[in-house]
């Protein structure tokens, strides 16, 4: 089969990292972009050739394979079903949805369509934890006995993230929705217990006051197998964003600095262009990302996703419509036991939905 033909919904940020790794993909050809605005800009910018004020014209109009949804929280859903129905293979961005019933309905929907949803959880696609992941199927580490992994850095300026009704919540889904699918990955088993604890929104939040969802919250996961992790979201660290993983295992340990791991360390009076994603300054003592696209896994995420169309074959562990559903309802039953001050089995709230 010829290239893999590919429209993009949104023109913002996620959508730049779509459009940026599909340039890197020989296998795919953007043809089609839908958005609202920064339409044109987007699409000159990557070469793309339809533009679309809206994705039911792109739909309906545009010779395609594949779409990836690249558009705020609330709107996954509908974008993701209009996609399914037209008959194309789709890649959403984290999290899957806003809430477990509309994950579920996408999820029913694309199955029932005959089409592959695929959840972009790009964490398990970086360089980093696949080879970390190796070792630890090699047994360096022993039996995996706990793990600690978070996402956080100062703040989304989209307003979209600011507000429940767009988001879902706030840092727990916004950013902990990576380290939660990445340790059910890493245990290859569901979890049955969830403790969790976040700030409340508003003027209960540590630091973002304006922000209706939570600026820092965390949750201990207990797994089927007996595996512990504690997964950590918050908008409170400045510096940049930072992402670090620790495996803990009978026979040694395992660290991992995703962000700010950088073999080069600057000094610069004057500071310079870009240091890593959400870094405020680049002044004094830096560490520049080397290729940020590949180091977080968007470059190998996007070609296994192109690959998978050509091929006919099924998502990864981890990165399948279901993988997206059960990320989402572990920091939903994290918001779920925060709320009530008891333990929730994640599973209780999807898995009779599929």
């Amino acid at each position: 089969m010829g290239k893999i033909r590919v429209g993009i919904v949104g023109s913002k940020f996620a959508a730049e990292l779509h459009a940026r790794a599909y340039m890197r993909c020989p296998q795919a050809e953007m043809v089609a972009a839908a958005a609202p605005d920064n339409l044109y800009e987007f699409a000159d910018r990557y070469g793309i050739p339809e533009r679309y004020e809206s994705y039911e014209e792109m739909l309906a109009k545009s010779e395609l394979d594949m779409v990836s949804v690249c558009v705020p929280n609330f709107l996954h859903h509908p974008v993701v079903i209009a996609a399914a129905e037209a008959g194309l293979h789709v890649v959403c961005e984290k999290p899957l949805a806003t809430t477990i019933e509309d994950g579920a309905e996408m999820v029913r929907t694309c199955r029932e369509r005959g089409v592959k949803l695929m959840y972009a959880e790009d964490w398990l696609f970086a360089p980093a934890i696949v080879r970390a992941k190796e070792i630890i199927d090699e047994g360096a580490l022993g039996e995996i006995f706990y793990v600690k992994a978070k996402e956080t850095h100062a703040g989304s300026h989209s307003p979209f993230a600011q507000k429940l009704s767009t988001c879902g919540g706030g840092s727990m889904i916004h950013l902990a929705i990576h380290p939660a699918a990445f340790v059910r990955w890493l245990a290859g088993c569901e979890p049955a217990d969830v403790i969790g604890k976040v700030s409340g929104g508003l003027g209960d939040n540590f630091v973002h006051r304006h922000f209706e969802g939570e600026d820092w919250g965390a949750s201990v996961i207990t797994f089927e197998n007996g595996m512990k992790a504690l997964i950590e979201g918050n908008y409170i660290t400045v510096g940049g964003m930072d992402d670090r993983i620790e495996v803990y295992g009978s026979k040694g340990n395992l660290h991992i600095n995703l962000t700010q791991g950088s073999p080069i360390s600057v000094y610069s009076e004057v500071g310079y262009a870009y240091v890593l994603e959400k870094a405020d300054m680049s002044t004094g003592w830096t560490r520049p990302a080397v290729d940020e696209d590949a180091s977080l896994g968007y470059v190998a995420e996007i070609a296994e996703f192109v690959r998978c169309v050509a091929e006919g074959t099924e998502p990864p562990a981890g990165a399948s419509g279901e993988d997206g559903l059960a990320a989402l309802a572990m920091i939903l039953a994290t918001y779920q036991s925060s709320k009530e001050g008891r333990s929730v089995n994640p599973q209780d709230l999807w898995k009779e939905l599929l």
